[in-house]
């Protein structure tokens, strides 16, 4: 993938396979047998999917922060290095699941069918964009996206009761939303397990242990390890490789399955790493805060890195006619025609459609 110097983290621009990344990665593919038959049934045009996916998040973060650069948004919220964490996620859900991302789970609502000129609206705040311009958080319920809520783990209790709804309608459906590490220390998380523990409900709390709570240190805000969660509420626990799409999304597969077999919720736990601030206001807070050593580890594992240099040397075709690294390029060229498309069809809705003042009272709900 090409890397752009202006907008990625330093430890990505020249970022090169190392071995012993690889062979773990690997190695990650083939230790649990339920996860290696899920991922043996993977067809190429799957993996191709998986792969355009994480461009796509990547390449949709590094727009908005362009656009920040340049001063078309004063800010935005980045999920860089954490994108497998989504993309493996949403692939393996079903047409009918309901997901509730945190804003910077944006993959989520590209992958689960929403457009990627109507996100980038979101953050413009357009007439035309799914808020109708009231707010940055966007979601589709016709395509099975919750808006993120601000007070971030408001969505686990939300979710729980669409799992609810659909386990009193006998539906085969689940929902799930990402919580990170910090916020599973908040009143809504707890609120939202004990519902869904208690009515045992198709759900999956996806944590995001991401190392860091905006600017606290997960060392300071929790003195037990995340997985120890599942013990807290007696429920299924599922632990992934949060930088490597394809453990995410076996995992994610064995984790609905659970669900749907009645023995929900199910709590996943997926190891990863925020390359980034908290929003691109504060990109340097990490990094002051954050030993330079986890920064340089976390960045030899690049899930895109890393799952572009396996499925070029995989020994399965992708796309003939060329090589495995041809079908990639080609791959890459795809989606980044579809971010240009989509800016400049956002960017004109910006000097065309922006909301009009006597809309301001429509969708708004008074007691």
């Amino acid at each position: 993938m090409k890397r752009y110097p202006a907008f990625d983290p330093p430890e990505y621009v020249d970022w090169s396979p190392a071995p012993e990344v690889m062979e773990d990665f690997r190695k990650r593919i083939g230790v649990d047998p339920a996860r290696r038959e899920i991922l043996g049934a993977l067809t190429p045009e799957q993996h191709l999917r998986l792969y355009k996916g994480l461009v796509r998040n990547r390449l949709h973060d590094v727009a908005l922060k362009r656009w920040v650069r340049q001063g078309v948004v004063s800010k935005a919220w980045l999920g860089t290095g954490e994108e497998a964490s989504t993309i493996g996620v949403v692939h393996a859900l079903q047409p009918g699941d309901v997901v509730g991302p945190m804003i910077r789970n944006a993959g989520a609502c590209h992958e689960m069918g929403m457009t990627l000129a109507d996100m980038l609206r979101g953050y413009l705040g357009t007439a035309d964009s799914p808020s109708g311009g009231r707010d940055v958080h966007i979601g589709d319920l016709e395509k099975g996206v919750l808006a993120p809520i601000s007070m971030l783990t408001s969505s686990v209790p939300v979710c729980a009761g669409v799992a609810l709804a659909f386990k009193l309608r006998h539906e085969s459906h689940l929902a799930l939303t990402w919580v990170g590490d910090g916020s599973t220390r908040t009143t809504g998380f707890h609120e939202g397990m004990m519902c869904a523990r208690s009515f045992r409900v198709p759900f999956i709390a996806a944590v995001q242990d991401n190392r860091i709570a905006l600017g606290t240190l997960v060392s300071t805000h929790s003195r037990r390890p995340m997985e120890e969660l599942a013990k807290t509420y007696d429920t299924p626990l599922v632990i992934c490789d949060g930088n490597h799409v394809l453990d995410v999304y076996a995992g994610t597969v064995l984790a609905a399955e659970m669900c749907r077999a009645g023995q929900g919720p199910v709590v996943m736990v997926l190891n990863t790493f925020r390359m980034g601030g908290h929003a691109t206001h504060d990109e340097g807070e990490s990094r002051a805060i954050l030993p330079e050593e986890l920064f340089r580890e976390w960045g030899k594992r690049d899930p895109i890195g890393m799952y572009e240099t396996y499925l070029a040397e995989a020994d399965f075709s992708l796309a003939p006619p060329g090589s495995n690294r041809e079908a990639l390029e080609r791959a890459e060229s795809e989606v980044l025609a579809e971010i240009d498309a989509a800016e400049k069809e956002a960017l004109a809705s910006r000097e065309s459609n922006m909301p009009r003042p006597e809309t301001q009272g429509l969708g708004v709900l008074a007691s």
